[in-house]
């Protein structure tokens, strides 16, 4: 398969077949971040094909430098928060858009043998919905993404101490509640989680 990097080049210089291969690189991924803020997959669906069209239309002002990953999920993120905005279809709404990113674990995603790794996961899964929705969204970026600290900034507009203090704070939390339970590290528990969950 072409890197990415090489299919956003091509795609900046104008090959329409670079745009198809961009979208069937990141339009599940982005689905999947796109519905963390909103339940109606039509209306995602319909963001991120604005993105693309909105890409193509822009394509000549945009850098080669840039990761496309991260820049597009930005660029979704940001979409998502005008349309939900212009339509009204939250009650309350924050400038940074902290109240938008729903991330829950379900725990019927995947078949699960083991009792005790079911209860990990549950206890997982109750641990995360405590969480604020900005460090919410940092652990699922960060494991289920598996984006870098500076990616992570990109897309949510902070700059990545922001990024490090809100994923330290929510991985400090998390070891809080698990604290007399188990000796494996949250992190290995998150990457075991996102293993099984996608």
């Amino acid at each position: 398969m072409i890197a990415e990097v090489d299919i956003w080049k091509s795609f900046l210089q104008g090959d329409k077949a670079a745009l198809e291969q961009l979208m069937q690189v990141y339009y599940k991924p982005l689905f999947h971040y796109g519905s963390k803020y909103s339940e109606d997959s039509e209306l995602v669906k319909d963001c991120i094909q604005e993105l693309f069209i909105g890409l193509w239309d822009r394509r000549m002002r945009l850098s080669v430098a840039v990761n496309p990953r991260p820049y597009l999920m930005a660029s979704l993120r940001r979409a998502l928060h005008r349309k939900l905005q212009s339509e009204s279809r939250l009650l309350k709404y924050k400038a940074d858009g902290s109240d938008y990113f729903n991330f829950e674990i379900s725990i019927e995603q995947k078949m699960i043998d083991s009792e005790s790794l079911q209860l990990v996961i549950k206890r997982i899964a109750e641990a995360m919905a405590k969480l604020p929705k900005r460090q919410k969204e940092v652990i699922y970026l960060k494991f289920f993404q598996n984006l870098s600290r500076e990616e992570i900034a990109k897309i949510m507009g902070n700059n990545p101490q922001t990024v490090s203090n809100l994923l330290q704070l929510a991985l400090k939390k998390l070891r809080v509640d698990f604290k007399y339970t188990t000796t494996t590290s949250i992190a290995t528990l998150l990457f075991l989680l996102c293993y099984l969950c996608t």
